[in-house]
């Protein structure tokens, strides 16, 4: 079998039940995080690669943007576990035809998000390589039981953070555009991509307020997350295509794709979580220390039942659950 056939997802799950648990190891391969405990205190470990050609493109995307990104994909994951960060690993593979002012661009984006969310870069590695490599790694902590996709129940509402699909049409107005942004609202939407939000203090939030049952963030679409959290959760779901908060430029520049992009595009970088129907007003009561809007997008059913997304007309619309996938996807 090639990996094409397969999938990434297919392939983690293959070596998730291949992999020994380990000592100290609550959570480890399956979830946005690792969850480990050492000597009474417990950590959240979490780390992605962006390889040049296939997560970004250097011709339309800066060093100093890429930098931050590469942190705040990784800031997102321990958001979606309700944890805060603390140190970040990060090794590069390196063309040695690159300018070391471009490097150091890249180091400052890193060090502005990092500033930010108070993390410290405390080692890693640098290589020659033919094209730009990176691995990051990010370590954080988290002081209550962290959240995980596998707590939602049926009757569950499905909740979401900010708005969707502004991250995969700036994507694709870059392909077309490159570098041009074209009005203020493909200006916005290309930064969306570029600069993504990591919802740490609404993750934190949720947690501590004990009422997220079950939380990811959206990196690979909206579907294809909503459906990590039902196969780890045991549910189905239905999700209200008019309820799914989009913003203005979205509304503007997505054309004949209509909810497409907000449906099965990636890297909006927004949490998706669930909570008890009776926890609505505790929502409500906390919502302005999230530091950002929710909008509730669905509910959770019987695994039985599926994923459905309901159109406009209150009818069941056909569409794929897939997001992208590394195996079997070409950007």
């Amino acid at each position: 079998m090639q990996l094409k056939e397969l999938g990434e997802f297919g392939l983690i799950e293959r070596i998730r039940q291949a992999t020994p648990r380990g000592r100290g190891v609550r959570i480890g391969i399956g979830d946005d995080a690792a969850w480990l405990d050492c000597r009474n205190r417990t950590f959240l470990i979490t780390s992605d690669l962006l390889i040049e050609g296939i997560h970004f493109n250097l011709k339309w995307t800066s060093f100093y943007a890429l930098g931050y990104k590469t942190l705040a994909v990784n800031l997102s994951d321990l958001a979606a576990m309700g944890a805060s960060p603390a140190y970040l690993i990060l090794s590069l593979g390196i063309p040695v035809d690159f300018r070391v002012e471009d490097v150091e661009q890249f180091y400052r984006g890193i060090r502005v998000l990092a500033s930010r969310s108070g993390v410290a870069l405390v080692g890693g590695d640098t290589s020659a390589s033919t094209r730009f490599f990176i691995n990051a790694c990010v370590v954080g902590h988290s002081a209550q039981r962290p959240v995980t996709r596998g707590g939602a129940k049926a009757g569950d509402d499905l909740y979401v953070t900010g708005t969707l699909g502004d991250s995969a049409l700036g994507m694709k107005l870059l392909k077309e555009r490159g570098a041009r942004a074209g009005n203020r609202n493909h200006a916005y939407l290309i930064s969306r991509h570029r600069f993504p939000s990591p919802r740490l203090t609404a993750g934190a939030t949720l947690a501590r307020a004990g009422i997220a049952r079950a939380m990811i963030d959206v990196s690979d679409g909206l579907l294809q997350d909503l459906t990590h959290v039902c196969k780890a959760s045991r549910v189905g779901a239905v999700i209200w295509e008019e309820a799914l908060p989009l913003s203005r430029a979205y509304r503007t520049a997505a054309g004949k794709k209509g909810l497409l992009y907000a449906l099965t595009g990636g890297e909006d970088y927004e949490l998706l979580f669930s909570l008890r129907r009776r926890d609505r007003s505790r929502l409500e009561t906390i919502g302005r220390r999230l530091t950002v809007p929710v909008a509730r997008i669905g509910t959770c059913v019987p695994a039985r039942e599926g994923i459905t997304v309901i159109n406009r007309r209150g009818r069941p619309q056909a569409l794929s659950t897939a997001g992208f996938d590394h195996f079997r996807d070409r950007r």
